[in-house]
């Protein structure tokens, strides 16, 4: 017999073995519950996504606490700028941070000052950072500015003022990019503009990113290096956009992500940018190449279950392709602005490695 011959009385004798044995099994692999149109739009069946097998023991108790706080509403107020979710994590930062803060106005806008306690540190004398907080442009002051800004001030023992900047419902855009700008040239009086930092969480992370572009638009300056925390700089639609929306927003917060906007508008959801154009790079930096070129050192922060986790990513893609030295720092199994408890060691790697950011590119020309 020839070897063609044989192969081929080879391959009919197995035929019958692998329709019996193998073909069950290939039918029921063919059963897709995954649904997907032609444009690309997956229907998801339900699914269960236990906590990350990453984190750190107290990390895994934090995101269930979390979650399951995120089902009270007696969580989801806030009184006197205080989240009610955010309450105990504040008063522990008071203990472990130990700082002073001074109330004053920096270029006519209101402000805290936070000094640490065992004073500044030589080599940040002629440094400082200015904090712009969360809070959806809606509030949480002074709640997130203090979280915001206690740990880095202690610990990186530099002058951090957090700027009290106009927010929604009584004012918009562009009313907290002037803020930030006049306390910006304030500062620029006693300050290098290579030794001033801005960073912020959620909507002062957005924020951060529009201070830049405003500076660009009235000839200020660029900062040393900015953070971009728990945000982007890319346009958003409903919340921060992209398949965040859909997967991390779900994660993280327990819940569906709000409808899409009408086409053509911008804001997430957010009162203080109704209206806005999500092209207009003042509001979405990205949108523009020749502005983001000339972004300074920017570190962004994000984690797998933050709601801006595609808008932070997107952000340093962007970045990155205009050559601007750009670190993303992605935290596995947290959620949106996951740092506000400093109990966890997931929050306490995310400060030093903020001030760690700054430490290195504050100063240089």
């Amino acid at each position: 017999m020839s070897f063609c011959a044989h192969k081929l009385l080879h391959a009919a004798l197995l035929i019958p073995i692998l329709s019996g044995l193998a073909l069950p099994a290939l039918a029921q692999r063919a059963v897709n519950p995954v649904q997907l149109d032609q444009d690309g739009t997956i229907h998801m069946p339900a699914l269960t996504v236990p906590v990350s097998g990453f984190l750190s023991p107290e990390g895994k108790a934090y995101m269930a606490a979390h979650l399951n706080q995120l089902r009270n509403p007696a969580m989801l107020g806030q009184t006197n700028g205080v989240p009610n979710l955010l309450v105990g994590y504040l008063e522990r930062e008071r203990v472990l941070y130990p700082v002073k803060r001074e109330d004053t106005s920096v270029g006519g806008v209101h402000a805290h000052v936070y000094t640490p306690a065992n004073g500044i540190a030589d080599n940040n004398r002629d440094k400082v950072l200015i904090n712009l907080h969360g809070g959806g442009f809606s509030g949480c002051w002074a709640g997130c500015a203090e979280l915001e800004s206690m740990p880095i001030a202690a610990l990186g023992r530099i002058k951090v003022i957090s700027l009290d900047y106009r927010q929604s419902p009584q004012y918009k855009f562009p009313a907290a990019s002037e803020d930030v700008a006049a306390a910006y040239r304030e500062l620029l009086k006693s300050y290098q503009p290579q030794n001033i930092g801005i960073y912020g969480c959620s909507a002062g992370g957005m924020l951060t990113g529009m201070a830049v572009a405003w500076f660009q638009q009235h000839d200020l300056p660029r900062p040393g290096a900015i953070g971009i925390l728990c945000a982007g700089a890319a346009p958003t639609d409903a919340s921060f956009g992209g398949d965040a929306n859909y997967f991390t927003m779900s994660l993280g917060e327990g819940r569906l992500p709000p409808p899409a906007p009408a086409a053509g508008t911008s804001g997430g959801g957010m009162a203080y940018l109704a209206g806005t154009n999500p092209n207009d790079a003042l509001v979405a930096p990205t949108s523009d190449p020749a502005v983001l070129a000339k972004f300074p050192p920017t570190m962004i922060v994000s984690a797998t279950r933050g709601f801006d986790l595609s808008n932070a990513v997107y952000t340093h893609i962007q970045l990155s392709k205009q050559n601007v030295p750009a670190e993303l720092y992605v935290w596995e199994g947290l959620f949106h602005g996951f740092f506000y408890n400093p109990d966890v060691p997931e929050s306490r790697e995310c400060f030093d490695l903020v001030i760690k950011f700054f430490n290195k590119w504050l100063g240089k020309p």
